[in-house]
């Protein structure tokens, strides 16, 4: 039996969620204008995606492992440390956005940021938009190598 994928889309209430697990007022409205962002970027609603992961749209992959399943194209998560930003930002030739973003951390599959007035917003948008397209293109082809 193969194992199931802990990252799945949710029915949660992407709103209830915000003001339920965010405390903080200014990530509050962060969480809101990057969803308003990400919104108009990728064209999709916001759908929650495992307990804690605010996704729009979503692809399918597969590792050649044969484990596959659906992920977000786009995504974030305001944990309490930092924002988790899930984007692919290595592999697609976004050096050149990461080095002009801002404030970030790079983590293994994420980008990690305090708060969102110290990330370039147009950076962000390059970066939003290549990772649709990096990862649409990569869904039509066999062999999908995704983020999940």
């Amino acid at each position: 039996m193969a194992a199931k994928n802990k990252t799945a889309e949710t029915n949660q209430s992407v709103l209830d969620f915000i003001n339920s697990f965010v405390d903080k007022e200014e990530k509050k409205q962060d969480c809101f204008q990057l969803i308003e962002l990400m919104r108009a970027w990728s064209g999709y609603e916001p759908k929650m995606w495992g307990p804690s992961i605010i996704g729009f749209g979503s692809y399918h992959y597969k590792y050649a492992t044969g484990h596959e399943g659906d992920a977000p194209l786009l995504g974030f998560s305001p944990r309490k440390a930092a924002f988790s930003l899930y984007v692919i930002a290595q592999g697609n030739d976004n050096n050149e956005f990461l080095d002009q973003l801002g404030n970030y951390k790079m983590g293994k599959a994420c980008i990690y940021f305090k708060k969102l007035n110290q990330l370039n917003l147009a950076v962000l948008e390059n970066l939003c938009k290549s990772t649709i397209q990096y990862l649409k293109e990569l869904e039509g082809r066999s062999g999908c190598q995704g983020m999940g």
